[in-house]
């Protein structure tokens, strides 16, 4: 049977869908010499995820922060290196331009702005999955809706907006960080392996108007 999957998905039916947890171990980086050792172990690896987190600001005319955290995960384990306390040292320029490992993110072209107003850096081999979806005829550009439509589980947001320059990371926190870089592989291998395959059906939908959610936020 082919699976299923719509050029755009009804964001109402994520309340019926099992909320999706990080499956690995967490390692959070906060000097330079773990982000010298993490860089080592995580260009040793065919297929990386990768995201960032900044403090959000409220204020109306206030300049956007910096960000605070480059999240970055294999299938086992998922390094949160915290730019706001270690900056940019130089094992994560070579990270972020790196040319041999595959790095997979979403709105990744908006995550490379706010790198480089942190520092200037030449970005290495990069694969955004936003532009990979319409070969599939999938409209849909934000995380949650596409990992909803690609497996039936819903990634929650609630801990998109919080403060992600505090002292200390709390588990929810780390857990939110971590799910998103390691989706971003789950998400490219499914879209590569139903490439290649022609094994899904797109079913189109016909939009109606969708009801205000307060319950979670979705990064675009």
């Amino acid at each position: 049977m082919k699976k299923v999957i719509f050029n755009k998905f009804d964001k109402r039916l994520l309340s019926t869908f099992p909320i999706e947890q990080f499956p690995g171990n967490i390692v959070v980086v906060q000097t330079e010499s773990e982000a010298d050792e993490a860089v080592n172990t995580l260009l040793s690896e065919p297929i990386l995820g990768v995201d960032t987190e900044t403090r959000p600001s409220f204020k109306k005319g206030v300049a956007s922060n910096h960000v605070a955290l480059l999240q970055v995960s294999t299938h086992q384990t998922c390094f949160l290196f915290r730019l706001n306390k270690i900056g940019m040292p130089p094992s994560v320029i070579r990270f972020l331009e790196d040319k041999e490992v595959l790095k997979v993110g979403l709105s990744w072209h908006d995550d490379l702005i706010g790198l480089k107003k942190r520092m200037a850096f030449t970005p290495g081999y990069f694969v955004d999955l936003q532009d990979m979806v319409s070969d599939l005829g999938v409209e849909d550009m934000s995380l949650q809706k596409l990992y909803a439509n690609f497996f039936h589980k819903k990634i929650n947001k609630r801990q998109q907006l919080t403060n992600w320059e505090k002292n200390t990371l709390d588990d929810k926190q780390q857990m939110y960080a971590a799910l998103d870089a390691w989706a971003c592989i789950h998400l490219y291998e499914e879209m590569m392996r139903l490439k290649k395959s022609g094994d899904y059906e797109l079913v189109k939908v016909i939009e109606t108007k969708e009801e205000p959610n307060t319950e979670d936020d979705e990064d675009v």
